[in-house]
């Protein structure tokens, strides 16, 4: 009888931590089986800044979602990203001895791995190596050269790096939390598996990810990751200007935003007011939602613009059929959609990680704020043996398993990092 696999995603992020415990069912949907939550205190921009503090919020998660789900929890899948992620394109090629034998699955192997060996930034390494499109003795845009004759087999190929003290903190966090790391995944490739469709992805299209501390940008066209950014600005920086714009406390200043605030001024009504408890023996502070609007729209627009900015420098602008998909927890922000769209040019909505979720005693899973989370789990529990074949350079090994849950090889065609290169040697889409 085959082994079930479960598999538990954590999110680490800016504002929140987050592990949820999931399963395939019959009808090949994603069930969750436990959702646990923490405060992030120790993280920042993407980047752990306490240990301590870190490893104290992966505890709780865990702790809750272990709880709510029955499992022991063993071992995770974790995301990575952060303003210190960054992706650049390279060229590779080699020489086959003959052609008159076809390519095979370790031609293309041969090929991707001797990417990894290309120079990087000091104090960088790379996380992902993805190919674009592969060349068999001058013929171009070839998406699978297995089975073709030729001598010369080149490749283009998207790589992204991470600092390797971001990756070696993570990984200290989660093994001082008493857990092993299975697959750590760049995060917006992780929400794009929840979020956006195939379709979606051949046609050409943006997500855009608005999390505490970063809002991460990922460009997919012809069914394949083309672009990806991190802009150092989230959700966290409109709490700060709200804060310093109608004087009150940070935890007031989340209230506002995340109770009252509007994307759109245009949209706000100038005579709403809302009374905000003042400071012992002080009296209270109306602050107008339509000033409270002008504060949230002006922020927004300069990370579009950022946004906007990346996809000009990606060369796709005129490409993305699909439009943009806005996801993680700042997606939430009222006419954030009609603002994009001002803004962009381009169709907009908001990703919901509903699509391969099946039923759920959880329902306040089916949000912005845990497309990260979800994708890490359904990202463990991809088991395509075609692509195992076709070689992810040995693959990301194993789903995550819990104690009543077993492995399974994954995945699909973004993801080309093999688990060895990175063990050796995390920024939230989360609230918003």
């Amino acid at each position: 009888m085959q082994e079930e696999k479960i598999v538990v995603g954590v999110d680490i992020g800016t504002t929140k931590i987050c592990a949820i415990v999931g399963r395939l069912n019959e009808f090949g949907k994603l069930e969750i089986l436990g959702l646990g939550k923490a405060i992030s205190d120790g993280v920042k921009e993407g980047t752990v800044r306490n240990i301590g503090k870190t490893v104290a919020g992966i505890n709780q998660a865990i702790k809750d979602a272990a709880e709510s789900s029955k499992i022991n929890i063993n071992v995770v899948n974790v995301g990575i990203a952060g303003k210190h992620i960054k992706s650049t394109e390279h060229h590779g090629s080699i020489t086959r001895k003959s052609n008159d034998d076809e390519i095979t699955q370790d031609d293309v192997n041969r090929l991707t791995n001797d990417m990894y060996r290309i120079v990087t930034e000091p104090g960088a390494e790379i996380i992902h190596v993805m190919p674009q499109q592969y060349t068999v003795d001058f013929e171009e845009n070839i998406k699978d050269p297995v089975g073709m004759s030729g001598v010369k087999l080149e490749a283009d190929f998207h790589i992204i790096t991470a600092h390797t003290n971001a990756i070696r903190n993570i990984k200290k966090c989660v093994e001082k939390a008493s857990l092993d790391i299975d697959n750590m995944i760049l995060e917006p490739l992780a929400s794009s598996i929840s979020v956006l469709s195939e379709e979606e992805k051949e046609a050409g299209i943006v997500l855009v990810d608005i999390g505490g501390g970063t809002t991460d940008v990922a460009i997919f066209y012809d069914g394949t990751i083309r672009h990806t950014a991190v802009i150092p600005f989230g959700g966290n920086i409109i709490t700060s200007d709200i804060k310093q714009g109608c004087s009150v406390m940070q935890n007031q200043a989340e209230q506002l935003k995340v109770k009252f605030g509007k994307a759109l001024a245009e949209e706000a009504n100038e005579n709403e007011v809302v009374s905000i408890p003042g400071l012992r023996n002080r009296p209270p502070k109306e602050i107008s939602i339509k000033n409270l609007a002008y504060i949230i729209e002006a922020r927004m627009e300069e990370i579009i613009d950022l946004i906007m900015l990346e996809i000009e420098r990606s060369g796709y602008q005129n490409k993305l059929a699909g439009g943009i998909v806005i996801t993680g927890g700042g997606s939430m922000l009222k006419n954030l959609k009609q603002l994009f769209e001002y803004k962009t040019g381009l169709d907009a909505r908001v990703g919901y990680p509903n699509e391969h979720l099946g039923k759920s005693f959880i329902e306040e899973i089916k949000n912005p704020l845990y497309s990260t989370a979800i994708g890490l789990v359904l990202a463990g529990l991809r088991n395509d043996e075609t692509e195992k074949d076709r070689g992810l350079v040995g693959g990301l090994k194993h789903s995550a398993k819990a104690s009543s849950g077993g492995g399974g090889d994954f995945f699909g065609n973004i993801l080309k990092k093999t688990k060895e290169l990175l063990i050796d040697d995390f920024d939230d889409k989360s609230a918003y």
